[in-house]
């Protein structure tokens, strides 16, 4: 994924989206998920949007496994839950790299990279956002004070471990330069042969609305994808979406799956944290006692 100067927005121009006589995109929406996977092949590096399992491209992803692609490089925040998500392509030994910055609470991700299966990079949270962004915007690469002064900066990182143990390839030491007084380490921009998305609410042209918390990295990975795939809970017709409403520009998006009302509904809470529900008789204001 070295960024290409000489193809700035990651090379948006293809992923076979329909054009008018005049050059103009038209109707971007596939009819399933399966079609709008179906050319991501073996080796294919993604850029997945999600959090947790906040805003994940769930139907996209399912339909990835069931076309049985693998050695796919994923560049994600992090590789789902067990089972869920990223994570249903990870117990199946489909990714042989990942990119992100937090491991969380994918226990077979843990194995997998502790026994030496998968190559990991981590990274600062803010760096892979911007990272992706870049990728997106056509900046080949940026300075960041994060990391400085770390193995972020200085190399050796355990990108993958050998069976025994010891790190088999470790980070490279990368850029330190100083400005103003302040020193900040090069980080290069992040560029996938796809992205997979969920969005709210989409049109036919491919602009996107995020509900909240569910933007997350998906815009980002969008931006950084050179064909980009969206699943939207809600189809509309082009127009309907307030154009400053619109979180990402279609020019972004090459593929719209409009989902089914139960894919749209699929959105599992990944820790379930509640209050007791206070006693009958409890006195008023007691419950937050003790």
């Amino acid at each position: 994924m070295t960024p290409n100067p000489a193809d700035p927005g990651g090379g948006r121009t293809g992923g076979g989206a329909a054009r008018d006589a005049g050059g103009r995109h038209m109707d971007k929406v596939v009819a399933s998920a399966a079609q709008a996977v179906a050319d991501i092949g073996d080796g294919a590096s993604l850029a997945v949007g999600g959090f947790g399992l906040c805003g994940v491209p769930t139907a996209l992803i399912g339909a990835l496994f069931e076309r049985g692609s693998g050695g796919l490089t994923v560049v994600s925040n992090n590789c789902g839950l067990d089972g869920r998500g990223l994570g249903q392509l990870l117990a199946a030994g489909r990714i042989v790299r990942a990119m992100g910055s937090y491991v969380g609470e994918n226990k077979e991700f843990a194995r997998q990279y502790l026994a030496g299966e998968i190559e990991v990079e981590l990274m600062p949270q803010g760096t892979l956002a911007e990272r992706l962004r870049a990728g997106g915007a056509g900046i080949p690469a940026f300075y960041t004070p994060a990391g400085v002064g770390t193995l972020v900066a200085e190399g050796g990182l355990p990108w993958r471990y050998a069976p025994d143990g010891s790190v088999a390839v470790p980070s490279p030491r990368k850029e330190v330069r100083e400005f103003g007084g302040r020193s900040y380490v090069l980080e290069e921009a992040i560029t996938t042969d796809f992205a997979l998305v969920r969005a709210a609410k989409g049109d036919r042209h491919g602009n996107l609305v995020f509900h909240k918390a569910a933007r997350n990295f998906n815009p980002l990975c969008a931006m950084a994808g050179r064909v980009t795939l969206a699943e939207v809970e809600e189809l509309v017709e082009p127009g309907e979406i307030d154009p400053d409403a619109v979180h990402l520009p279609g020019v972004f998006v090459q593929r719209v799956v409009p989902l089914t009302p139960e894919q749209a509904a699929d959105k599992p809470i990944e820790k379930r944290t509640t209050r007791p529900a206070p006693a009958a008789d409890a006195p008023a204001g007691a419950e937050g006692e003790g």
